[in-house]
């Protein structure tokens, strides 16, 4: 063997040193990625849901359990990026704020407001009052400090976990369309905005999926994170489980799916009759064949009290993960909100309830009251059942995407954030084709805001496309705050409700001060906006960014830029100018006047300019944190208790003696049970199906987070001591057939206020 000459040997070396500088090799480990997962449901009874704004919509119990989900993206020496997606209604500034002050106090100023993004799926079936300012925690009785604590804790947590499992890894970018997740519930206001802009698009909601897929060097695929717009309202606004609804739902399926995929080795989609892929039936062999040996296998263990335990679990263990390898980090999947305001998951259309015919075009009335005019999604008249469509159709297209994503990110992570003040912001007249300069104005609200939209209609006389008002309630409206002679010119056409930007007691009623954030990871941009943009008001948004990035060299022509919506805080809708004229609901709620859009186009192509020049924007006025002020009237748990003779966690019903379920069958036990607030279970479970495995040994087969598996929480009257658990769970189409029982977790409070847990178990029944 011949040794090459010093010369070639020189070659050699500066061929070796060319190549490291390429993305031939670069392209497997130029970015660290870490990706993590928390639990984040919060307390299940008592508490108002966000998002409807129905005080009658009280959570009791749990549909399934809502996550905080985080990927961190870092250069080597270099800058970071984090964003976080809620399985919540919207982001909530004072969180933010205390996230950040815990981030810095862990990591000193790696992680701060500038680089860390949280955004909310949209879900209307979360518990609320986490948000700090007075309108949006009026129906839940002022600010809940469970529900704040839990979310502030959960995303630390994700972060954390993110932070730790950094390691090298590549990340892939796909898009795709998805046809029949999201009709236009406002297109009387889409079809105001110009006809030749109109004309540019096929759709009148925007259709396109945006995926990320993150690959760990040495592990393979890890996660994926999504952005598609359609609202978090295929649940109603009567429901009272918590749930993170179509897009919480679509999360749960995908991360089944790839455990499921991961356990079977399996290289396609694998989908059972309803197309939810499942993960037990892989994992828990059926042991007993003989139908009758089953029966007696479940009858022995509804003998008397006395018999020796089996072997079970003995906390609230989760099944999510328990075939996640130990030194492998879980698999991630989050399913993020984008430009939805005007987007309905009710893809049927809306109709009166009373004719059966469709809404008025315009209003969204029949009969001219709104109350009656209801959206209905694929699964109608069940919600569950539209929730699961629409939440697998995004599953769907998001596993295709996730598959055939080849176009590699690559290129520099970076980011500009800025607080601006949008109550009196000057808007140059260039951006909105006027003759002098334009300003946003203090918040207000328009009277068709209470009309409500198909999804969740509002209440008496109101209704979408009012631009007039009436003099009843301008007088009920007085009582509150009269708005000044600028302000109602400022608002124009918008006839105020409330005048929420001006009245400030006992605290601020309404954001002035918003955060905007760019977020960079190569060739895709994140536009994190406060809010929700409509269809055409995201369109524009996105068009002038990236204008403005495809004339500089540090990105070229292929830019995607997707926008995560009502993130970092809440500001509700963002119309067009156009949209904003005839005033629907989303016109109606869009606070700072009818240029607002053009502000935010304009403050963040200046952000967008700093980006590419490499230099730093002007941070802005702080916005403030009103922790110490927020107001609570929750009523707390004095204490719970039992009927005399009966036990927590004993049945109150229970499954039949020698019951035999089949596929499909509803099983139903009700539990005497204590307030789900005593404990929140946090990753951990309140309900539990168990498979006896062999003859003695009981593992967990589905839980909290299962779609088949709902946990109903009911009191007698609403102050009574005494409360029950009635967990439902509908067999599976792919259920492994033996024998099965139901598990309830709780925790009880005592007169003197100490917490004790309990559990309770159903009588075994078989599957056959």
């Amino acid at each position: 063997m011949e040794f090459p000459s010093p010369t070639m040997r020189v070659w050699t070396l500066f061929l070796f040193l060319l190549l490291l500088k390429s993305d031939v090799v670069q392209s497997a480990s130029d970015s660290l990625i870490g990706l993590g997962s928390y639990d984040i449901t919060g307390p299940a009874a008592d508490v108002n849901m966000m998002g409807y704004a129905n005080t009658e919509q009280i959570a009791s119990g749990v549909h399934f359990r809502l996550r905080a989900r985080a990927f961190i993206v870092a250069q080597p020496k270099g800058n970071r990026v984090v964003f976080v997606n809620l399985d919540a209604c919207m982001a909530s500034q004072l969180v933010v704020i205390k996230v950040i002050e815990r981030l810095k106090a862990r990591y000193g100023d790696l992680y701060t407001e500038k680089n860390v993004a949280i955004s909310g799926i949209h879900t209307h079936a979360g518990p609320g009052g986490y948000l700090q300012y007075v309108v949006y925690i009026v129906t839940s009785l002022g600010f809940v400090r469970q529900s704040f604590d839990v979310i502030v804790d959960g995303i630390e947590k994700t972060i954390v976990q993110a932070h730790e499992n950094l390691r090298p890894g590549s990340i892939f970018v796909n898009k795709g369309e998805l046809l029949d997740a999201g009709v236009n519930r406002s297109p009387s206001a889409y079809l105001n905005n110009p006809a030749a802009e109109r004309s540019k698009f096929k759709y009148d909601v925007d259709k396109e999926m945006t995926l990320l897929k993150f690959v760990d060097d040495e592990w393979g695929p890890l996660g994926s994170f999504n952005w598609f717009a359609t609202h978090g309202t295929s649940m109603s606004r009567t429901n009272s489980l918590i749930s993170g609804d179509n897009k919480g739902a679509a999360a749960r399926f995908m991360e089944d799916w790839f455990e499921r995929k991961g356990s079977v080795r399996m290289d396609s989609v694998g989908f059972e009759n309803d197309g939810i892929p499942r993960r037990i039936s892989n994992i828990i062999p059926s042991l007993h064949d003989n139908h009758h040996e089953l029966l007696e296998l479940a009858a022995s263990f509804q003998s008397p009290p006395g018999k020796p335990a089996t072997k079970t679990s003995s906390v609230a263990r989760r099944v999510r993960g328990v075939l996640t390898q130990v030194d492998k980090p879980r698999f991630v999947s989050a399913f993020c909100q984008t430009n939805c305001g005007d987007v309905s998951p009710n893809v049927l259309g809306a109709f009166c309830i009373d004719t059966e015919l469709p809404c008025d075009f315009n209003h969204s009335t029949c009969g001219g009251k709104n109350e009656l005019c209801y959206g209905r999604g694929p699964g109608y008249p069940d919600e569950f059942e539209s929730t699961r469509i629409i939440g697998e159709r995004q599953f769907k297209k998001a596993v295709e995407l996730f598959n055939g994503a080849s176009e590699q990110i690559k290129g520099k992570v970076d980011f500009r954030h800025a607080f601006i003040d949008f109550s009196q912001l000057e808007v140059n007249p260039s951006k909105v084709g006027a003759s002098e300069v334009v300003k946003t104005c203090p918040a207000a609200m328009g009277f068709a805001f209470a009309a409500g939209t198909t999804d969740g209609p509002g209440a008496f006389d109101f209704k979408q496309g009012d631009d007039q008002g009436n003099p009843f309630w301008m007088l009920v409206r007085n009582l509150l705050k009269t708005p000044g002679k600028e302000q109602v010119d400022c608002h124009h056409p918008k006839p105020i409700l409330l005048d929420t930007g001006e009245m400030k007691l006992p605290y601020d009623w309404a954001p002035s001060i918003l955060p905007i954030q760019i977020l960079r990871v190569g060739q895709l941009v994140i536009l994190s906006v406060p809010g929700e943009f409509t269809t055409m008001a995201g369109r524009r948004l996105r068009d002038a960014v990236k204008t403005v990035l495809s004339g500089s060299k540090g990105f070229g022509s292929n830019i995607h830029v997707v926008i995560a919506g009502l993130t970092n805080t809440y500001s509700q809708y963002v119309t067009t100018y156009e949209e904003y004229q005839v005033q629907r609901y989303e016109g109606a709620s869009t606070l700072y006047g009818p240029h607002t859009l053009s502000a935010y186009i304009q403050e963040f192509t200046k952000l967008a300019r700093a980006l590419i020049s490499g230099q730093p924007v002007e941070p802005g006025p702080q916005p403030p944190d009103l922790l110490d002020k927020q107001i609570s009237l929750l009523t707390p748990v004095v204490m719970d208790a039992t009927p005399i003779g009966v036990k927590f966690g004993d049945c109150s019903s229970d499954v039949p003696k020698n019951s035999n379920f089949k596929r499909g069958d509803m099983v139903s036990v009700t539990f005497w049970s204590a307030c789900p607030r005593n404990d929140l279970m946090t990753e951990g479970t309140f309900s539990l199906v168990e498979f006896l495995q062999g003859k003695d040994t009981w593992v967990p087969a589905y839980d909290d987070d299962d779609f088949c598996l709902r946990f109903k929480w009911s009191r007698p009257f609403k102050l009574s001591s005494h409360s029950k658990a009635t967990i439902e769970w509908r067999i599976p189409q792919d259920v492994t057939p033996g024998v099965y029982r139901i598990k309830h977790f709780g925790a009880a409070k005592g007169l003197l206020g100490s917490i004790h847990h309990f559990t309770g178990s159903s009588s075994a029944f078989v599957v056959a």
